[in-house]
């Protein structure tokens, strides 16, 4: 594990393990039942762990395009992003009840 959070916690090291965790902290604080200090605490853990999921994406984008190889010169391709608000890959209907605005990127 590395960086650790204020909380003494330290951040993973592994994606799914970023976005496992990120999902108990968005549980958490959906419930409604912490008291503010506690929904603080909650709250920067879950930017921490953003930041931390980001990170993880963008050191793997960056080893992708490392590896993208053209006759024998290093041809750096960056990935394709799908525009703004829009999730990548197929695309399917939402969910009844769920708007393009429920998406998380993630």
């Amino acid at each position: 594990m590395s960086e650790a959070s204020n909380s003494g916690a330290p951040l993973p090291e592994k994606y799914g393990e970023v976005v496992t965790r990120l999902e108990e902290v968005v549980k958490k604080l959906e419930g409604g039942d912490l008291p503010l200090e506690e929904s603080l605490r909650a709250f920067e853990e879950g930017i921490r762990l953003v930041r931390r999921g980001e990170q993880l994406l963008n050191a793997a984008e960056k080893r992708i395009e490392q590896l993208l190889v053209e006759g024998g010169e290093e041809r750096v391709v960056p990935l394709q992003k799908p525009p703004a608000g829009r999730p990548s890959g197929p695309s399917a209907p939402n969910a009844p009840g769920e708007s393009e605005d429920d998406d998380i990127p993630f």
